[in-house]
């Protein structure tokens, strides 16, 4: 398998380029794996106007996974992003709602799912370089991650679903339960939408270092983690230690959420029901309290 560096103060070697497909800007749309030290393949990638994920953006990114994965020797992958502002901000909701509706669960089972699952057990350590904001799902892409490193200049990394009215659905919420350790940090996070600034992050152990692709680099190092996957064991041992998540990204059951959906709305009118008598029986009909 192929192997590239650059010398020292050179631009690093580009291994391969994926422009988007014939309905996005050709221009704007990529994702461009370069290699700034031996055997670490920088992702790059650039979905204008802030890498939401979208069925055309998870399919890039998976298949330069698995160029990486089946051409290159083991090393150490890292993503980042183009666009100075965003790592990325998240699902296209309105999308994805649409879809659900309609009673699609193709971008849940077809596109995102494969592409966490992939990162989550890929066969070498990999690490979010998080150069901007990460909200909402840019976040979750970066725990799926290792490693997070965080520019400590620019960015907020926070999941607001709580602010628009998104429930988490089951490997949103459990790889963070199994990744934050402290349960005050984890709840902030999901039920606060906190935003938390790189310091703060790094105390909290939601990144695991600051700086940019030079810091970066001077990690891996530190880490000692070029040679980390090629025993072939990297992928399997992730398998096992985020069995949970792993497991809940095999895709979702639509008819397990409706009939989930359909428990909720009983226990809502039994709710309503006590409240109804207990105003009957108190003489507050409607009260408020």
């Amino acid at each position: 398998m192929p192997s590239h560096s650059s010398p020292p103060n050179t631009p690093p070697v580009t291994l391969f380029t994926l422009p988007g497909p014939p309905t996005d800007d050709q221009n704007s749309f990529f994702v461009t794996c370069t290699q700034p030290s031996p055997s670490i393949y920088l992702l790059t990638f650039s979905f204008p106007p802030d890498n939401r994920l979208t069925p055309s953006s998870c399919r890039a990114l998976l298949l330069a996974l698995d160029i990486i994965d089946q051409r290159f020797e083991k090393g150490v992958l890292v993503t980042t992003s183009a666009i100075g502002k965003f790592y990325s901000n998240g699902l296209d909701y309105e999308t994805v709602t649409k879809m659900e509706k309609e009673r699609d669960m193709g971008f849940w089972n077809e596109c995102l799912y494969p592409l966490w699952r992939r990162l989550l057990t890929y066969p070498m350590p990999t690490i979010a370089l998080i150069n901007g904001h990460a909200f909402a799902g840019g976040l979750m892409t970066a725990f799926m991650h290792d490693y997070r490193i965080m520019n400590p200049h620019r960015g907020f990394l926070c999941l607001n679903e709580v602010e628009f009215g998104a429930p988490l659905k089951a490997p949103m919420s459990s790889i963070f339960r199994q990744k934050v350790t402290s349960p005050n940090t984890y709840r902030s996070l999901v039920l606060e939408a906190k935003r938390f600034k790189a310091l703060e992050a790094l105390k909290e152990g939601i990144v695991d270092g600051l700086g940019g692709v030079d810091e970066m680099i001077d990690l891996v190092k530190e880490w000692g983690l070029v040679g980390k996957g090629r025993a072939g064991v990297y992928g399997r041992l992730k398998e096992t230690m985020w069995r949970e998540t792993v497991g809940s990204l095999k895709g979702e059951d639509l008819e397990k959420d409706e009939r989930e959906e359909r428990e909720r709305e009983g226990r809502r009118r039994d709710e309503r029901r006590r409240v109804e008598e207990w105003e009957a029986r108190s003489g507050k009909i409607g009260a408020k309290l």
